[in-house]
């Protein structure tokens, strides 16, 4: 699951709010910073940039802690291109979204005999959850913020999806809140939280609630039910993933031929359509992109 290529496909749809929330301060003005970094290639799939306000907001994303290059590392080349080639101020916030195993020190600097470069840690886990419930272009990420309990968080969650009238969008961020809470949570809490009556709009919810009661009826029994919930959540995941890979192409290339839509319809393999969203960011035209299928 390309958790961190979902981050920054939200961050670009919503740069005010994201830029607000990162630099802890009103921003009126945000956009996408497209810029050419050279020298050697660099792995874009994690990484945002943002013109906000005469500055450039650097954010990365991170499902993983430990990294080649080591993170510190790649923080201060990131500086350093976007200084040399823009000559502003540069904010670099890295987000963590999930906490590293063994206790692993995070870092918040680059450090060597002679170079010394500071960068922000947003540790997600410990992230106050209330800002992200209350801007709905950020409440996917309230699935992985700081609660007393799960149950209580994902509630808080449901019911702000709940109240966003407009059905496409309802549908979009129900879509990205599951897949993002899918990091942290298993399938079987996220159908408790997530009842019949709540995302009827939502693809993924759809597939969850007909693949459950199709084999709780079939086999008659409660792990014939408990079985259907997971194969239809994990159909979900593989449908979300296919929206992503979609909406990425559709902004990168414009409107995009319906037998390419059907082509990627028809992928019912996970690692594949993760492969396919880090290759349009390598891709220079569709018909290149297509000839990877």
């Amino acid at each position: 699951m390309a958790y961190d290529n979902l981050c920054k496909l939200l961050a670009e749809l919503a740069p005010i709010a994201f830029a607000t929330w990162l630099l802890r301060r009103p921003v009126s003005t945000a956009s996408v910073l497209k810029t050419e970094l050279s020298i050697e290639p660099i792995r874009a799939d994690s990484v945002s940039f943002l013109a906000a306000e005469g500055s450039i907001l650097h954010i990365e994303f991170q499902t993983k802690y430990d990294s080649d290059p080591p993170l510190p590392l790649r923080m201060l080349d990131y500086f350093v291109r976007l200084s040399r080639r823009h000559r502003q101020p540069i904010d670099q916030v890295l987000v963590l979204l999930r906490e590293p195993a063994g206790g692993a020190t995070i870092e918040q600097e680059y450090r060597s005999e002679n170079t010394l470069h500071r960068y922000r840690v947003v540790r997600l886990w410990e992230e106050d959850p209330e800002p992200l419930l209350a801007d709905r272009a950020l409440l996917p990420l309230a699935t992985l913020a700081r609660a007393p309990s799960a149950e209580e968080l994902l509630g808080r969650v449901a019911r702000q999806l709940g109240t966003i009238e407009e059905p496409v969008q309802r549908r979009d961020i129900a879509t990205f809140a599951t897949i993002l809470a899918g990091l942290k949570f298993d399938a079987g809490l996220l159908a408790q939280i997530f009842p019949e009556g709540m995302m009827r709009e939502s693809v993924i919810f759809q597939q969850i609630l007909q693949e459950g009661r199709k084999a709780g009826q079939s086999e008659g029994r409660a792990e014939g039910r408990a079985e259907g919930w997971a194969e239809g959540w994990a159909e979900g995941q593989l449908e979300g993933e296919r929206r992503l890979l979609l909406r990425q192409l559709g902004r990168k290339f414009g409107p995009l031929p319906d037998t390419l839509v059907q082509q990627v319809q028809a992928i019912a393999d996970l690692a594949q359509l993760e492969q396919l969203a880090d290759a349009v960011l390598d891709a220079g035209s569709i018909g290149d992109f297509c000839r990877r299928l």
